[in-house]
Protein backbone atom coordinates (compact mmCIF):
# COMPACT_ATOMS: atom_id res chain seq x y z
CA UNK A 1 0.00 0.00 0.00
CA UNK A 2 2.98 2.32 -0.24
CA UNK A 3 2.90 5.38 -2.47
CA UNK A 4 4.17 4.97 -6.01
CA UNK A 5 7.41 6.96 -5.99
CA UNK A 6 7.72 7.24 -9.75
CA UNK A 7 4.41 9.11 -9.99
CA UNK A 8 5.68 11.84 -7.69
CA UNK A 9 9.03 12.10 -9.48
CA UNK A 10 7.35 12.36 -12.89
CA UNK A 11 4.86 14.95 -11.66
CA UNK A 12 7.64 17.00 -10.10
CA UNK A 13 9.65 16.88 -13.31
CA UNK A 14 6.60 18.05 -15.24
CA UNK A 15 6.01 20.93 -12.82
CA UNK A 16 9.65 22.05 -12.96
CA UNK A 17 9.74 21.74 -16.74
CA UNK A 18 6.59 23.79 -17.24
CA UNK A 19 7.99 26.49 -14.99
CA UNK A 20 11.06 26.63 -17.19
CA UNK A 21 8.82 26.91 -20.26
CA UNK A 22 7.18 30.01 -18.85
CA UNK A 23 10.54 31.65 -18.31
CA UNK A 24 12.18 30.74 -21.62
CA UNK A 25 9.16 30.76 -23.94
CA UNK A 26 8.93 27.21 -25.25
CA UNK A 27 6.93 28.15 -28.30
CA UNK A 28 10.04 29.77 -29.82
CA UNK A 29 12.15 26.64 -29.56
CA UNK A 30 13.26 24.64 -32.57
CA UNK A 31 12.27 21.10 -33.44
CA UNK A 32 14.50 18.12 -32.72
CA UNK A 33 14.42 17.38 -36.44
CA UNK A 34 15.76 20.11 -38.73
CA UNK A 35 15.09 17.91 -41.78
CA UNK A 36 11.53 18.19 -43.10
CA UNK A 37 11.79 14.63 -44.49
CA UNK A 38 12.39 13.24 -41.01
CA UNK A 39 10.01 13.21 -38.05
CA UNK A 40 11.19 12.57 -34.51
CA UNK A 41 8.84 10.59 -32.28
CA UNK A 42 9.50 10.37 -28.53
CA UNK A 43 7.59 7.94 -26.34
CA UNK A 44 7.93 5.67 -23.34
CA UNK A 45 6.98 2.04 -22.83
CA UNK A 46 8.02 -1.49 -22.02
CA UNK A 47 9.56 -3.81 -24.59
CA UNK A 48 6.22 -5.19 -25.87
CA UNK A 49 5.00 -1.67 -26.60
CA UNK A 50 8.27 -0.60 -28.21
CA UNK A 51 8.17 -3.58 -30.59
CA UNK A 52 4.53 -2.92 -31.51
CA UNK A 53 5.21 0.75 -32.23
CA UNK A 54 8.28 -0.01 -34.30
CA UNK A 55 6.29 -2.40 -36.48
CA UNK A 56 3.55 0.22 -36.95
CA UNK A 57 6.05 2.99 -37.71
CA UNK A 58 7.77 0.82 -40.33
CA UNK A 59 4.44 0.62 -42.15
CA UNK A 60 3.82 4.35 -41.76
CA UNK A 61 7.20 5.19 -43.30
CA UNK A 62 6.36 3.12 -46.37
CA UNK A 63 2.91 4.69 -46.77
CA UNK A 64 3.98 8.31 -46.30
CA UNK A 65 7.50 8.19 -47.74
CA UNK A 66 8.94 9.81 -44.65
CA UNK A 67 11.58 8.79 -42.14
CA UNK A 68 10.62 8.53 -38.45
CA UNK A 69 13.42 8.79 -35.91
CA UNK A 70 12.24 6.98 -32.76
CA UNK A 71 13.36 8.11 -29.31
CA UNK A 72 12.19 5.49 -26.80
CA UNK A 73 12.69 5.84 -23.04
CA UNK A 74 11.70 3.96 -19.94
CA UNK A 75 8.64 5.26 -18.07
CA UNK A 76 10.66 6.69 -15.20
CA UNK A 77 12.92 8.72 -17.48
CA UNK A 78 10.40 10.07 -19.96
CA UNK A 79 9.21 13.25 -18.25
CA UNK A 80 12.72 14.37 -17.35
CA UNK A 81 14.08 13.76 -20.86
CA UNK A 82 11.12 15.44 -22.55
CA UNK A 83 11.45 18.53 -20.36
CA UNK A 84 15.16 18.69 -21.09
CA UNK A 85 14.43 18.53 -24.82
CA UNK A 86 11.81 21.28 -24.57
CA UNK A 87 14.01 23.55 -22.44
CA UNK A 88 16.95 22.94 -24.78
CA UNK A 89 15.00 23.93 -27.88
CA UNK A 90 14.95 20.38 -29.28
CA UNK A 91 11.31 19.42 -28.83
CA UNK A 92 10.48 16.18 -30.69
CA UNK A 93 8.12 16.63 -33.64
CA UNK A 94 5.70 14.11 -32.13
CA UNK A 95 5.64 13.00 -28.50
CA UNK A 96 3.60 11.50 -25.68
CA UNK A 97 1.57 14.05 -23.72
CA UNK A 98 0.38 13.51 -20.14
CA UNK A 99 -3.23 14.60 -19.50
CA UNK A 100 -2.15 17.05 -16.82
CA UNK A 101 0.25 18.86 -19.17
CA UNK A 102 -2.17 19.84 -21.95
CA UNK A 103 -3.23 23.26 -20.64
CA UNK A 104 0.26 24.49 -19.83
CA UNK A 105 1.79 23.06 -23.01
CA UNK A 106 -0.90 24.71 -25.13
CA UNK A 107 -0.72 28.07 -23.35
CA UNK A 108 3.08 28.16 -23.55
CA UNK A 109 3.36 27.22 -27.21
CA UNK A 110 4.75 23.71 -26.81
CA UNK A 111 1.80 21.88 -28.41
CA UNK A 112 0.40 22.61 -31.83
CA UNK A 113 -3.34 22.94 -32.43
CA UNK A 114 -3.91 20.07 -34.88
CA UNK A 115 -7.66 20.56 -35.30
CA UNK A 116 -7.47 21.45 -39.02
CA UNK A 117 -5.42 18.34 -39.78
CA UNK A 118 -7.74 16.06 -37.82
CA UNK A 119 -10.87 17.50 -39.41
CA UNK A 120 -9.65 16.87 -42.96
CA UNK A 121 -8.32 13.38 -42.25
CA UNK A 122 -10.13 10.27 -43.44
CA UNK A 123 -10.61 8.54 -40.08
CA UNK A 124 -13.83 8.74 -38.06
CA UNK A 125 -13.22 10.84 -34.95
CA UNK A 126 -16.56 9.65 -33.52
CA UNK A 127 -15.22 6.08 -33.52
CA UNK A 128 -12.52 7.00 -30.98
CA UNK A 129 -13.41 7.02 -27.28
CA UNK A 130 -14.94 10.39 -26.44
CA UNK A 131 -13.11 10.46 -23.10
CA UNK A 132 -9.82 10.04 -24.93
CA UNK A 133 -10.44 12.77 -27.51
CA UNK A 134 -11.80 15.22 -24.94
CA UNK A 135 -8.74 14.73 -22.73
CA UNK A 136 -6.76 16.66 -25.37
CA UNK A 137 -9.31 19.33 -26.25
CA UNK A 138 -8.66 22.76 -24.72
CA UNK A 139 -10.52 26.03 -25.30
CA UNK A 140 -8.15 28.20 -23.30
CA UNK A 141 -10.22 27.81 -20.14
CA UNK A 142 -10.92 24.15 -19.55
CA UNK A 143 -10.09 20.67 -20.80
CA UNK A 144 -12.77 18.84 -22.77
CA UNK A 145 -13.83 21.59 -25.15
CA UNK A 146 -12.35 23.50 -28.05
CA UNK A 147 -9.27 22.88 -30.16
CA UNK A 148 -7.58 19.50 -30.46
CA UNK A 149 -4.00 19.49 -29.15
CA UNK A 150 -3.47 15.76 -29.44
CA UNK A 151 -5.19 12.43 -29.86
CA UNK A 152 -5.32 9.62 -27.33
CA UNK A 153 -2.56 7.07 -27.64
CA UNK A 154 -4.87 5.06 -25.42
CA UNK A 155 -7.43 5.14 -22.67
CA UNK A 156 -6.43 3.29 -19.53
CA UNK A 157 -9.34 1.94 -17.46
CA UNK A 158 -8.13 0.71 -14.06
CA UNK A 159 -10.23 -2.37 -13.31
CA UNK A 160 -10.30 -4.63 -10.27
CA UNK A 161 -8.79 -8.04 -10.86
CA UNK A 162 -9.21 -11.17 -8.79
CA UNK A 163 -7.55 -14.58 -8.52
CA UNK A 164 -10.15 -17.16 -9.56
CA UNK A 165 -8.08 -20.09 -8.38
CA UNK A 166 -7.88 -18.67 -4.88
CA UNK A 167 -11.67 -18.30 -4.68
CA UNK A 168 -12.16 -21.91 -5.79
CA UNK A 169 -9.58 -23.27 -3.35
CA UNK A 170 -11.24 -21.41 -0.46
CA UNK A 171 -14.73 -22.51 -1.48
CA UNK A 172 -15.89 -18.91 -1.92
CA UNK A 173 -18.44 -18.05 -4.61
CA UNK A 174 -16.97 -16.18 -7.55
CA UNK A 175 -17.87 -12.48 -7.70
CA UNK A 176 -20.75 -11.25 -9.86
CA UNK A 177 -19.16 -9.62 -12.94
CA UNK A 178 -22.06 -7.16 -13.22
CA UNK A 179 -22.85 -6.29 -9.59
CA UNK A 180 -20.26 -4.68 -7.27
CA UNK A 181 -19.74 -5.80 -3.70
CA UNK A 182 -20.86 -3.41 -1.01
CA UNK A 183 -18.03 -2.51 1.36
CA UNK A 184 -19.44 -4.84 4.01
CA UNK A 185 -19.71 -7.70 1.51
CA UNK A 186 -16.20 -7.01 0.32
CA UNK A 187 -14.76 -7.18 3.86
CA UNK A 188 -16.65 -10.43 4.52
CA UNK A 189 -15.21 -12.07 1.39
CA UNK A 190 -11.75 -10.66 2.14
CA UNK A 191 -11.72 -12.29 5.57
CA UNK A 192 -12.53 -15.68 4.03
CA UNK A 193 -9.67 -15.31 1.55
CA UNK A 194 -7.02 -14.24 4.07
CA UNK A 195 -5.58 -17.53 5.31
CA UNK A 196 -2.72 -19.63 6.56
CA UNK A 197 -2.91 -22.04 3.66
CA UNK A 198 -0.04 -24.35 4.70
CA UNK A 199 -0.88 -24.60 8.40
CA UNK A 200 2.41 -23.23 9.75
CA UNK A 201 0.70 -20.65 11.94
CA UNK A 202 1.53 -17.67 9.70
CA UNK A 203 -0.62 -15.94 7.11
CA UNK A 204 0.63 -16.60 3.61
CA UNK A 205 -2.43 -15.51 1.64
CA UNK A 206 -4.21 -12.15 1.77
CA UNK A 207 -7.25 -10.64 0.12
CA UNK A 208 -5.91 -7.21 -0.86
CA UNK A 209 -2.68 -5.42 -1.69
CA UNK A 210 -3.85 -2.06 -2.99
CA UNK A 211 -1.45 0.77 -3.72
CA UNK A 212 -3.22 3.72 -2.13
CA UNK A 213 -2.43 6.15 -4.92
CA UNK A 214 -4.14 4.14 -7.63
CA UNK A 215 -6.91 2.51 -5.60
CA UNK A 216 -8.12 5.14 -3.11
CA UNK A 217 -9.89 7.18 -5.84
CA UNK A 218 -12.27 4.27 -6.47
CA UNK A 219 -13.26 4.11 -2.79
CA UNK A 220 -13.56 7.90 -2.44
CA UNK A 221 -15.65 8.42 -5.57
CA UNK A 222 -17.97 5.49 -4.92
CA UNK A 223 -18.61 6.90 -1.45
CA UNK A 224 -19.59 10.33 -2.82
CA UNK A 225 -16.32 12.12 -2.03
CA UNK A 226 -13.77 13.89 -4.21
CA UNK A 227 -10.54 15.86 -4.00
CA UNK A 228 -11.92 19.11 -5.43
CA UNK A 229 -15.13 20.76 -6.58
CA UNK A 230 -16.19 20.86 -10.23
CA UNK A 231 -14.67 24.30 -10.77
CA UNK A 232 -11.33 22.99 -9.47
CA UNK A 233 -10.86 25.95 -7.15
CA UNK A 234 -11.72 24.35 -3.79
CA UNK A 235 -10.12 21.30 -2.16
CA UNK A 236 -12.90 19.09 -0.75
CA UNK A 237 -11.12 16.29 1.09
CA UNK A 238 -12.42 17.47 4.48
CA UNK A 239 -15.83 15.81 4.09
CA UNK A 240 -17.29 12.77 5.88
CA UNK A 241 -17.56 10.86 2.58
CA UNK A 242 -13.87 11.35 1.79
CA UNK A 243 -12.63 10.69 5.32
CA UNK A 244 -14.70 7.51 5.61
CA UNK A 245 -13.23 6.14 2.36
CA UNK A 246 -9.64 6.84 3.39
CA UNK A 247 -10.20 5.29 6.81
CA UNK A 248 -11.84 2.23 5.23
CA UNK A 249 -8.83 1.62 3.03
CA UNK A 250 -6.44 1.96 5.99
CA UNK A 251 -8.64 -0.37 8.04
CA UNK A 252 -8.26 -3.14 5.46
CA UNK A 253 -4.73 -3.52 6.79
CA UNK A 254 -4.95 -2.37 10.40
CA UNK A 255 -8.42 -3.49 11.54
CA UNK A 256 -9.57 -6.27 9.21
CA UNK A 257 -6.03 -7.64 8.68
CA UNK A 258 -6.76 -8.62 5.07
CA UNK A 259 -3.75 -6.77 3.63
CA UNK A 260 -0.11 -7.71 4.28
CA UNK A 261 1.34 -5.85 7.26
CA UNK A 262 4.17 -3.34 6.99
CA UNK A 263 6.69 -6.04 7.91
CA UNK A 264 5.15 -8.46 5.39
CA UNK A 265 5.44 -5.81 2.67
CA UNK A 266 9.12 -5.28 3.45
CA UNK A 267 9.74 -8.96 2.77
CA UNK A 268 7.84 -8.94 -0.52
CA UNK A 269 5.72 -6.13 -1.96
CA UNK A 270 2.07 -6.69 -2.83
CA UNK A 271 2.63 -6.66 -6.59
CA UNK A 272 5.09 -9.52 -6.26
CA UNK A 273 2.68 -11.34 -3.95
CA UNK A 274 -0.11 -10.94 -6.53
CA UNK A 275 2.19 -12.34 -9.20
CA UNK A 276 3.00 -15.25 -6.89
CA UNK A 277 -0.69 -16.03 -6.32
CA UNK A 278 -0.73 -14.78 -2.70
CA UNK A 279 -3.19 -11.87 -3.16
CA UNK A 280 -6.88 -12.30 -4.09
CA UNK A 281 -7.77 -8.80 -5.34
CA UNK A 282 -5.44 -6.50 -7.27
CA UNK A 283 -5.95 -3.62 -9.74
CA UNK A 284 -5.46 -4.46 -13.42
CA UNK A 285 -4.84 -2.05 -16.28
CA UNK A 286 -4.82 -3.01 -19.97
CA UNK A 287 -1.05 -2.45 -19.98
CA UNK A 288 -0.75 -5.40 -17.55
CA UNK A 289 -2.28 -7.99 -19.85
CA UNK A 290 0.92 -9.11 -21.59
CA UNK A 291 2.68 -9.58 -18.24
CA UNK A 292 -0.30 -11.29 -16.60
CA UNK A 293 -0.43 -13.82 -19.42
CA UNK A 294 2.47 -15.46 -17.60
CA UNK A 295 0.61 -15.87 -14.29
CA UNK A 296 0.31 -19.38 -12.88
CA UNK A 297 -3.33 -18.81 -11.99
CA UNK A 298 -6.49 -17.67 -13.74
CA UNK A 299 -7.55 -14.08 -13.14
CA UNK A 300 -10.53 -12.01 -14.22
CA UNK A 301 -12.10 -8.55 -13.78
CA UNK A 302 -15.02 -7.25 -11.69
CA UNK A 303 -16.42 -3.83 -10.73
CA UNK A 304 -14.80 -2.03 -7.80
CA UNK A 305 -16.67 -2.31 -4.45
CA UNK A 306 -19.31 0.40 -4.03
CA UNK A 307 -19.63 2.77 -1.08
CA UNK A 308 -22.59 4.96 -0.12
CA UNK A 309 -23.51 5.80 -3.71
CA UNK A 310 -24.13 2.12 -4.46
CA UNK A 311 -22.19 2.51 -7.70
CA UNK A 312 -18.67 1.55 -8.70
CA UNK A 313 -16.13 4.20 -9.59
CA UNK A 314 -12.72 3.78 -11.14
CA UNK A 315 -9.75 5.74 -12.35
CA UNK A 316 -9.35 6.00 -16.11
CA UNK A 317 -6.22 7.54 -17.47
CA UNK A 318 -4.95 8.35 -20.91
CA UNK A 319 -1.74 9.19 -22.67
CA UNK A 320 -1.96 11.47 -25.66
CA UNK A 321 0.23 12.00 -28.68
CA UNK A 322 0.77 15.58 -29.78
CA UNK A 323 2.74 17.64 -32.28
CA UNK A 324 5.39 20.20 -31.42
CA UNK A 325 4.49 23.77 -32.25
CA UNK A 326 8.02 24.12 -33.66
CA UNK A 327 7.91 21.18 -36.07
CA UNK A 328 9.16 21.79 -39.59
CA UNK A 329 6.70 19.26 -40.95
CA UNK A 330 3.33 19.76 -39.25
CA UNK A 331 1.27 17.88 -41.84
CA UNK A 332 3.35 14.68 -41.76
CA UNK A 333 3.64 14.94 -37.96
CA UNK A 334 -0.13 15.19 -37.63
CA UNK A 335 -0.49 12.21 -39.97
CA UNK A 336 1.80 10.20 -37.70
CA UNK A 337 -0.38 11.09 -34.71
CA UNK A 338 -3.48 10.03 -36.63
CA UNK A 339 -1.85 6.79 -37.74
CA UNK A 340 -0.67 5.80 -34.27
CA UNK A 341 -3.96 6.70 -32.60
CA UNK A 342 -6.62 5.88 -35.16
CA UNK A 343 -5.42 3.47 -37.83
CA UNK A 344 -6.68 -0.09 -37.62
CA UNK A 345 -3.22 -1.36 -38.52
CA UNK A 346 -1.48 0.31 -35.58
CA UNK A 347 -4.29 -0.44 -33.16
CA UNK A 348 -4.11 -4.11 -34.10
CA UNK A 349 -0.36 -4.13 -33.44
CA UNK A 350 -0.89 -2.68 -29.95
CA UNK A 351 -3.85 -4.92 -29.13
CA UNK A 352 -1.94 -8.03 -30.28
CA UNK A 353 0.90 -6.93 -27.98
CA UNK A 354 -1.66 -6.83 -25.13
CA UNK A 355 -0.64 -3.39 -23.90
CA UNK A 356 -3.94 -1.51 -24.34
CA UNK A 357 -7.58 -1.77 -25.32
CA UNK A 358 -8.42 -0.64 -28.86
CA UNK A 359 -8.88 3.10 -29.34
CA UNK A 360 -11.52 2.39 -31.96
CA UNK A 361 -14.93 1.65 -30.47
CA UNK A 362 -16.01 -0.93 -33.04
CA UNK A 363 -12.72 -2.78 -32.72
CA UNK A 364 -12.98 -2.65 -28.92
CA UNK A 365 -16.44 -4.21 -28.88
CA UNK A 366 -15.25 -7.11 -31.03
CA UNK A 367 -12.11 -7.51 -28.89
CA UNK A 368 -14.12 -7.57 -25.64
CA UNK A 369 -16.47 -10.23 -26.98
CA UNK A 370 -13.61 -12.76 -26.96
CA UNK A 371 -14.05 -14.64 -23.67
CA UNK A 372 -11.58 -17.39 -24.52
CA UNK A 373 -8.51 -15.48 -23.36
CA UNK A 374 -7.70 -13.84 -20.04
CA UNK A 375 -9.20 -11.79 -18.70
CA UNK A 376 -12.52 -13.31 -19.79
CA UNK A 377 -14.50 -10.27 -18.68
CA UNK A 378 -12.71 -7.74 -20.90
CA UNK A 379 -16.04 -5.95 -21.09
CA UNK A 380 -15.27 -4.51 -17.65
CA UNK A 381 -12.62 -2.32 -19.23
CA UNK A 382 -15.20 -0.97 -21.68
CA UNK A 383 -17.76 -0.44 -18.89
CA UNK A 384 -15.26 1.80 -17.11
CA UNK A 385 -14.61 3.82 -20.27
CA UNK A 386 -18.31 4.10 -21.16
CA UNK A 387 -19.84 4.42 -17.73
CA UNK A 388 -18.02 4.87 -14.46
CA UNK A 389 -14.42 5.88 -15.16
CA UNK A 390 -13.04 9.27 -14.10
CA UNK A 391 -9.80 11.15 -14.65
CA UNK A 392 -7.51 11.59 -11.67
CA UNK A 393 -8.15 14.95 -9.94
CA UNK A 394 -4.81 16.41 -10.99
CA UNK A 395 -5.30 15.62 -14.68
CA UNK A 396 -7.60 18.57 -15.42
CA UNK A 397 -5.80 21.32 -13.52
CA UNK A 398 -2.89 23.43 -14.73
CA UNK A 399 -0.51 21.05 -13.04
CA UNK A 400 -1.02 18.26 -10.48
CA UNK A 401 1.19 19.65 -7.70
CA UNK A 402 -1.76 20.35 -5.39
CA UNK A 403 -2.97 16.75 -5.81
CA UNK A 404 0.52 15.31 -5.34
CA UNK A 405 0.66 17.06 -1.96
CA UNK A 406 -2.02 14.70 -0.64
CA UNK A 407 0.21 11.63 -0.97
CA UNK A 408 3.46 12.95 0.48
CA UNK A 409 2.80 12.23 4.16
CA UNK A 410 -0.02 9.67 3.95
CA UNK A 411 1.96 6.67 5.20
CA UNK A 412 1.11 7.14 8.93
CA UNK A 413 -2.60 6.79 8.03
CA UNK A 414 -1.95 3.55 6.17
CA UNK A 415 0.13 2.26 9.07
CA UNK A 416 -2.61 3.07 11.60
CA UNK A 417 -0.57 5.73 13.40
CA UNK A 418 -2.84 8.62 12.37
CA UNK A 419 -6.58 8.77 11.69
CA UNK A 420 -7.93 9.77 8.30
CA UNK A 421 -9.84 12.63 9.96
CA UNK A 422 -6.66 14.08 11.48
CA UNK A 423 -4.77 13.73 8.22
CA UNK A 424 -7.29 15.53 6.00
CA UNK A 425 -7.45 18.43 8.48
CA UNK A 426 -3.69 18.67 8.30
CA UNK A 427 -3.22 18.40 4.54
CA UNK A 428 -6.30 20.24 3.23
CA UNK A 429 -4.90 23.79 3.81
CA UNK A 430 -1.60 22.85 2.16
CA UNK A 431 -3.42 21.50 -0.88
CA UNK A 432 -5.68 24.56 -1.06
CA UNK A 433 -2.69 26.89 -0.99
CA UNK A 434 -1.07 25.04 -3.87
CA UNK A 435 -4.31 24.87 -5.88
CA UNK A 436 -4.76 28.65 -5.45
CA UNK A 437 -1.20 29.20 -6.68
CA UNK A 438 -1.73 26.92 -9.66
CA UNK A 439 -4.93 28.71 -10.65
CA UNK A 440 -3.12 32.04 -10.34
CA UNK A 441 -0.32 30.63 -12.48
CA UNK A 442 -2.87 29.70 -15.12
CA UNK A 443 -4.40 33.20 -15.05
CA UNK A 444 -0.97 34.78 -15.40
CA UNK A 445 -0.08 32.56 -18.34
CA UNK A 446 -3.26 33.65 -20.12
Amino acid sequence: MKVNKWFKVAALATTIGLGACMVTGCGKSSSASENSDTITFMFRGAEDEKKAYQAAIDEFEKKENVKVKVIATDAGQYSTKLQAAISGGKTPDVFYVEQGSVMAYADNGVLKDITKYVEKSDFDLDNIWEYGVNSYRYDGKQIGKGAIYGLPKDVGPFALGYNKDMFKAAGVDLPDPDKPYTWDEFVDVCKKLTRDSNGDGKLDQWATGFNVQWSLPSFVWSNGGDWANEAKDKVTIDTPEFTEALQFMADLQNVYKVTPSVSDSQTLDTYQRWMNGEIAFFPVGPWDMSTYDKLDFEYDLIPWPAGKTGKSAAYIGSLGIGVSNATKNPEKSAKLVEYLCASKECQQQLVDAKVQIPNLKDMAEKWASDTTTMPNNKKEFLDIVNDYGRALPGANTYNPEWYDEFWINIQPVLDGKKTAADYVKEVQPKMQEKLDAINQQKATAK
